[in-house]
């Protein structure tokens, strides 16, 4: 059998291997299908080059833990600072927003649209799909085997454009591998979890009990769906008490621990 050929995105080299149709013609001039091939086969890591994505960072938490405000404030702090540099840039450092989101999707469109792919009008309208499914970062419902391979392959692509502060959607335990990133996890006892949605929701005690019940069963039946298994400790770099710590306190805690990784300068100004 042929070794199947690599196809090299301009955005840090993301790597797609692309296995042409075992069953009848290996001919390299075949027309590849998009959806069982160049999405399935996704990968994070380019093992025989060692291209690894990054910097990036990742955010989950537990119903009731604000990841948004902490993503936000980090990206304004970050941006500006070059990888592995003491010196300023105009480097973004990108809260994963839905345009943010929507954009890698749209970004995978153009490279499907210049490609050879007897599928593409099927992909393409598949993309826009997960676009729509994914862009926010509260995903619950997944069973279709395509939707969950694209949104690996999403995250990867994510990962690899560097800078970027992605919350929820299982990237941290898809991500878990990868170096040069933190990845965080936003925990509070259930009590202060209640008395919080209470407030923000403007619900009675029972209601917000059963809102971060649900929310949270919620969360962990979609990382064992994407991943095959609940999430774990070991799957986070750091985790942060959310009743205890202030926003910022959380936010100098994570500038100082990737100072000392070295995914940031060790030396700047806020």
């Amino acid at each position: 059998m042929k070794q199947s050929p690599t196809f090299n995105s301009p955005k840090r080299g993301f790597m797609v291997r692309v296995k042409y149709d075992t069953a009848g013609n290996n001919n390299p001039t075949q027309m590849k299908n998009f959806l069982n091939s160049y999405l399935m086969e996704s990968k994070c890591i380019n093992l025989e080059s060692g291209d690894y994505p990054g910097p990036f960072l990742t955010i989950s938490r537990q119903a009731g833990c604000s990841a948004k405000r902490i993503a936000i404030k980090l990206s304004k702090i970050l941006t500006g600072y070059s990888y592995m540099s003491e010196t300023k840039t105009d480097v973004e450092w990108k809260y994963v927003d839905k345009a943010v989101f929507i954009g890698v999707v749209n970004e995978m469109i153009e490279e499907l649209k210049s490609g050879d792919f007897e599928d593409a009008e099927e992909s393409i309208v598949f993309l826009k799909e997960v676009g729509r499914a994914f862009s926010d970062e509260t995903i619950y419902d997944i069973s279709d085997d395509r939707l969950i391979a694209a949104l690996k392959g999403i995250i990867c692509r994510l990962a690899y454009h560097g800078r970027t502060i992605i919350v929820g959607r299982s990237s941290g335990a898809i991500l878990k591998d990868i170096p040069n990133k933190l990845n965080i996890r936003l925990e509070a006892p259930a009590d202060w979890r209640i008395n919080r949605i209470m407030q923000i929701r403007d619900m009675t005690r029972m209601e917000a009990a059963e809102y971060i019940t649900l929310a949270d069963k919620k969360r962990d039946a979609f990382i064992e769906k994407i991943i095959g298994r609940k999430a774990e400790n070991e799957d986070f770099d750091v985790i942060f008490n959310y009743a205890s710590m202030e926003d910022d306190q959380i936010v100098d805690a994570v500038i100082n621990i990737l100072r000392n990784k070295k995914i940031i300068a060790p030396h700047y100004e806020f």
